[in-house]
């Protein structure tokens, strides 16, 4: 029986592309000054389409740190000091419109009732996952919240799996790692947990597959498929 789910955020408990797309073309645009050979440069560089405002897959933004971003950027973007770029990026973040990858209220709500132990493990910053978490109105159903700074280490690395496991008592065996990205499946295969792709980020289904025990559309198909599987 699953006893524990640790969810990646974007990509996972909100759509990525509808969240983040809009917002890294303002970004982009406010990084480059209006240059366009930058701003297309920067594009490039991110995996990103400014045209269709998405994230090409395997886009290095999506399973990154916002400091591993910030080094791909700096490629292109010479002279500028990487914490200033970090500080920026983490202050407008705080402020996405982030778009639900299901209705969430009613989601944890329910899985509360199961008396499933729940956590976050983002490679977001933890102040960021809070603002967005807080703004969703589920906050206070996760036992455990965590982002790249938190002290557990980034995915693909087990460091943050093992904190919640530590922090709820539970054995990784009987938990399982939602996420949108191999970074996420990987970091779950790592701390020896199920593992639960979800549809809702860039990556398609066949890149998900090899790492997943199963690969379902979004987070609402997770407690019917467990239910099938008797882990429930």
């Amino acid at each position: 029986m699953i006893k524990g789910i640790i969810f990646d955020k974007d990509g996972t408990l909100f759509d990525f592309n509808a969240t983040w797309g809009a917002w890294t073309r303002r970004m982009l645009e406010a990084e480059v000054g209006g240059d366009p050979a930058l701003f297309d440069a920067l594009a490039e560089v991110m995996g990103y389409d400014p045209v269709g405002e998405r994230f090409h897959p395997g886009s290095v933004v999506i399973a990154s740190t916002v400091s591993e971003t910030a080094d791909h950027m700096l490629q292109v973007l010479k002279g500028v000091d990487k914490a200033d770029l970090i500080a920026r990026m983490n202050a407008a973040a705080t402020q996405v419109v982030q778009v639900e990858a299901a209705p969430l209220v009613p989601y944890f709500d329910t899985l509360r009732q199961t008396d499933l132990a729940l956590g976050i493990a983002t490679n977001d910053a933890e102040s960021s996952a809070l603002r967005h978490l807080e703004r969703a109105g589920v906050r206070q159903h996760f036992d455990f919240i965590a982002g790249y700074d938190s002290g557990h280490g980034a995915k693909p690395g087990p460091g943050q799996m093992q904190a919640f496991c530590a922090l709820t008592g539970l054995d990784a065996g009987v938990c399982a790692m939602v996420g949108d990205s191999l970074h996420d499946l990987d970091a779950g295969r790592a701390a020896g947990m199920l593992t639960i792709g979800v549809l809702t980020g860039p990556a398609p289904a066949e890149e998900l597959a090899p790492q997943a025990d199963v690969v379902l559309p979004t987070i609402a198909d997770i407690p019917g498929w467990l239910r099938g599987q008797s882990l429930l």
